[in-house]
């Protein structure tokens, strides 16, 4: 009988990065370099040891797909929420650091 080529893997101590996509530019990265982003009391914040409750739904830090995931209207989706969600601690995080 074969295995998997996941089940050798696993043998030899070899582990993968788990993998997911991007609610904004729907592109899969590893989640090292993905932001995970959590529903508090209507906001969307930002999880940055991955550790906080409830549904996560994972962005690249860039402005860029902040704004595509707004324009497509993806956070309450992902995030299994109806209306609007204030994404505005998100977009701070995302901010340029100056001075």
């Amino acid at each position: 009988m074969v295995g998997s080529p996941r089940s050798g893997n696993a043998r030899a101590g070899h582990r993968e990065a788990p993998v997911r996509t991007c609610v904004g530019c729907r592109r899969r990265a590893s989640v090292s370099e993905l932001l995970r982003v959590v529903r508090q009391d209507g906001q969307v914040v930002v999880d940055e040891r991955r550790r906080l409750p409830g549904r996560g739904a994972w962005l690249h830090p860039e402005p860029d797909c902040l704004a595509k995931a707004e324009r497509r209207r993806a956070f309450p989706r992902a995030l299994r929420s109806s209306g609007t969600l204030d994404v505005t601690a998100v977009r701070r995080h995302l901010e340029p650091r100056t001075g």
